[in-house]
């Protein structure tokens, strides 16, 4: 086949490759720092200002700006899906940290992140989440988990949605991993249905736990809400079950 050698190995993809890290390094980097730097910045000064929802307009921006210069290209799918007055739990699937950027830039809702608390130590950002009202959860204290997530529950209002990973951390080969209950049991408490979301290709374009970052195109799907009525705390699972399986039905190999 044209393009790949004896050993089986895509020659033009190398090439692309090698023909990518002077611009990764020399420019993308450097970007990054500044993009995240400086609207870190402005969007807590947005925050103390004139509130959290202006704020988070500067998130918005970031993560266009960073899908402009890698570049990243994106489909998305069902915006009609979305009630701009309704508040949600958003659910989604985790392959890679640029599907920070396919749901901040693109899912048009204004959300609260659920987000570990190591990220709050990363400079700028994790201040600049801070003071944008995300939620920080620290998983090795179950007591202090549960108060962040109680402390939280009143800015899920009037359109503000909160967005979980409920895989609880990226998968490392593209496959839909078993879904945590956190999520789920947050829109049973605040009676808000469920946004499913599927996104797809960010792993190519960044794999987990490397820094090979390539140029690439990705996708989201925004399915249609599910009611929890019907569900409590004893069926729980099965929310849970129908939910990923609607995930699923979307993710590509």
């Amino acid at each position: 086949m044209k393009g790949i050698n004896s050993n089986g190995i895509n020659m033009n993809s190398k090439i692309l490759r090698a023909l990518y890290q002077p611009y990764k390094y020399f420019v993308f980097i450097p970007l990054l720092g500044i993009f995240t730097f400086s609207l870190g910045i402005l969007a807590m000064i947005l925050a103390f200002t004139v509130g959290e929802k202006i704020g988070s307009f500067c998130g918005v921006v970031w993560a266009r700006l960073l899908a402009w210069i890698t570049p990243m290209f994106k489909t998305v799918k069902g915006k009609w899906n979305i009630d701009k007055n309704q508040s949600y739990v958003v659910v989604s699937n985790h392959q890679s940290q640029y599907d920070i950027l396919m749901l901040y830039g693109w899912l048009g809702v204004d959300f609260k992140w659920v987000m570990k608390m190591e990220l709050r130590s990363v400079p700028i950002l994790g201040v600049a989440c801070d003071k944008l009202g995300h939620i920080y959860i620290d998983r090795s204290n179950t007591q202090a988990a549960l108060s962040s997530i109680n402390a939280a529950k009143k800015k899920i209002i009037g359109g503000t949605s909160v967005l979980f990973f409920p895989e609880g951390s990226r998968s490392r080969d593209g496959q839909l991993k078993n879904f945590k209950k956190g999520a789920f049991k947050m829109a049973l408490d605040l009676d808000l249905p469920i946004l499913p979301v599927t996104i797809n290709n960010t792993r190519k374009i960044l794999p987990s736990d490397t820094a090979d970052l390539m140029p690439g195109r990705a996708n989201m799907t925004i399915h249609p809400p599910v009611s929890i009525e019907g569900y409590d705390s004893s069926n729980i699972q099965e929310l849970i079950d129908k939910v990923r399986d609607i995930i699923a039905s979307d993710i590509q190999s």
